[in-house]
């Protein structure tokens, strides 16, 4: 039985959903739209202004696929109706973020700049230049474009230096202790 599967998601007000012949589901909201094509072994139903899927059979796979469809399904009605934010910090000294159009240009100690290209449908502000703020009403593309942002300077465990998420949490070690 899937718990996540057999959830019922309910229709946020403003966002319609058209589900077509080839189980494409476009969701419209106050935000954008989303399209998704889905595996034609999940029934996608919509009534009374609820979302329910249901599984053609019991095969592992047609399970895993209910669970998942059913999550992916939650993610775009959340993102068109209220959309999906990644807050940053960058820690160190001389460590800065600044935003020149469609760039944001990242100072992490290197001997050069990070240019890091911002794709469409991504929000990126800067109201400090040690926070950025991703938004966006893609969940995937949202946490990929933050993933890709922290990459560059993951956080070290000696002083913290780095990009980090705004609630990560770095496990810090201790430097080398003093010689005898």
């Amino acid at each position: 039985m899937s718990r996540i599967g057999n959830r019922i998601l309910a229709i946020p007000a403003g966002v319609e959903i058209t589900i077509a012949d080839d189980n494409t589901v476009t969701i419209k909201g106050s935000k954008g739209t989303l399209v998704q094509k889905f595996a034609k072994v999940i029934t996608i139903n919509v009534e009374d202004g609820n979302v329910t899927t249901t599984r053609a059979n019991e095969a592992k796979h047609t399970k895993q696929l209910h669970g998942t469809t059913n999550s992916l399904l939650q993610g775009m009605l959340t993102g068109v109706s209220e959309g999906f934010k990644k807050e940053l910090q960058i820690i160190g000294v001389g460590y800065k973020a600044a935003l020149n159009g469609n760039n944001l240009n990242l100072a992490l100690g290197f001997s050069h700049p990070v240019n890091y290209t911002i794709p469409e449908g991504i929000t990126v502000e800067v109201p400090k230049p040690t926070e950025v703020i991703i938004s966006g009403i893609d969940k995937q593309l949202v946490g990929e474009v933050a993933a890709n942002i922290r990459a560059y300077r993951k956080p070290e465990p000696y002083k913290g230096k780095g990009v980090r998420y705004k609630d990560e949490y770095i496990i810090r070690k201790e430097g080398k202790a003093a010689g005898k």
